[in-house]
């Protein structure tokens, strides 16, 4: 019992921890939703909150369905997994109103290069270019077709 004969230090000790436990507990209760873990690792009301939002991609679907012509291009072209709005923004809108909301076109010298701009994390069978010196940064779409963008103008390869 010799020890523990001056063991104040150690009553103190356990009570700041219990006080650092108590305040943890209470934090913790405060600061994470009551929804959190409802599906595992997620906020049971993330979804319902997502689904409130106001939908602005109308989905590739409904452009093709529109656009049969643009989709049996694109469908046989390198592009053919790429999603309309990938390239064209959320057209939720138009698809709504084609005849009065007129989608702007994207701008292809800048556009292009934000997917196929040289980088070395990007597969080697990946299509690469160095904008200035592949095209002396004039317009994709001069050169190629964004809808099916093989090559077809000018002395390039």
């Amino acid at each position: 019992m010799g020890k523990f004969k001056d063991s104040s230090y150690l009553l103190r000790l356990a009570a700041l921890f219990a006080v650092g436990l108590i305040a943890f507990i209470a934090i913790r209760a405060a600061v994470i939703p009551k929804s959190f873990g409802q599906y595992g690792p997620y906020r049971g009301k993330a979804l319902t909150e997502i689904t409130a939002r106001p939908l602005s991609y109308a989905g590739h679907e409904v452009c093709e369905g529109c656009h049969p012509d643009v989709y049996e291009l694109k469908s046989k072209g390198a592009h053919a997994h790429v999603n309309c709005e990938s390239c064209h923004g959320p057209q939720a809108n138009h698809a709504d109103d084609p005849g009065t909301v007129k989608p702007q076109l994207p701008d292809v010298a800048k556009l292009c290069v934000g997917c196929h701009s040289e980088n070395i994390a990007k597969p080697a069978s990946f299509p690469q270019v160095n904008a200035q010196e592949h095209s002396s940064r004039q317009p994709c779409n001069t050169c190629h077709k964004p809808h099916s963008p093989r090559f077809y103008g000018g002395d390039k390869k």
